[in-house]
């Protein structure tokens, strides 16, 4: 299943890892960033319905 890289071998699974790290730490900031605009949305619909009463 797992092909024979040869001496390449530590190069290749280290990118591999790499790479899984940079998707992971980017939806990690996409959730966290949705998160906290999803707060302050909030926030300001609060403040608007406390304007409009």
């Amino acid at each position: 299943m797992i092909p024979d890289l040869g001496k390449y071998a530590g190069a290749v699974m280290w990118s591999y890892v790499a790479s899984l790290a940079l998707i992971l730490g980017f939806v990690a900031l996409s959730l966290w960033q949705a998160r906290r605009m999803k707060r302050a949305l909030d926030e300001v619909e609060q403040r608007q319905e406390k304007a409009d009463a």
